[in-house]
């Protein structure tokens, strides 16, 4: 889909703020594994997934965890570290070769004070990007992991090209736990 066909499905914009935030978009091809912003970095870019898919990971206890995925016509931000302006202990990685828009943040929350249709629809992604992190709270502490696997499954297509680690670490579960599940669904 169209980038801007798909703000139009989450808040119209005009045609001068469509024109100011095409010339703020860059696209990025990063390869399969590629990290798009490093554990320890500030994160000053607002991503977009255009095709492919990526992940917010972060180490604990010497294990790699799956925070987030992000496919098509996905946001991914690690907003701790973009509305604070800190350091995060979360990175961006391409999980398989992946485009992204790019989108300088402190130029995009510029042009919120001329164009605020452009704030609203922002304001709404982001709100929609909270909605999805609760949500996701809220199945790691109600759901099984089963069910877990299962709305990743409605989520995306891409789970195949998921390392089953990732998937596992996002599940909350191990590896052998998650094959046990997958087999159980034949």
């Amino acid at each position: 889909m169209d980038l801007f066909a798909f703000f139009d499905t989450i808040y119209p914009i005009s045609a001068k703020a469509k024109e100011a935030l095409k010339q703020l978009i860059r696209e990025q091809r990063h390869a399969k594994n590629e990290i798009v912003q490093g554990i320890g970095s500030r994160c000053r870019t607002v991503y977009l997934v255009k095709t492919g898919g990526a992940r917010i990971f972060y180490y604990k206890d010497g294990n790699d965890i799956t925070e987030h995925f992000a496919f098509e016509n996905e946001l991914i931000v690690r907003a701790e570290s973009l509305f604070t302006g800190n350091p995060t202990s979360k990175g961006i990685q391409a999980i398989d070769d992946t485009t992204l828009l790019a989108i300088d943040s402190e130029k995009l929350f510029q042009l919120y004070d001329q164009h605020h249709d452009l704030e609203r629809l922002f304001r709404l992604i982001f709100e929609r990007e909270y909605v999805h992190t609760v949500k996701r709270l809220e199945s790691l502490q109600f759901k099984s992991a089963r069910e877990r696997y299962l709305e990743l499954l409605e989520t995306t297509d891409f789970v195949q090209k998921i390392p089953l680690k990732y998937i596992a670490s996002y599940l909350g579960i191990t590896q052998v736990s998650l094959s046990r599940i997958r087999s159980s669904l034949g």
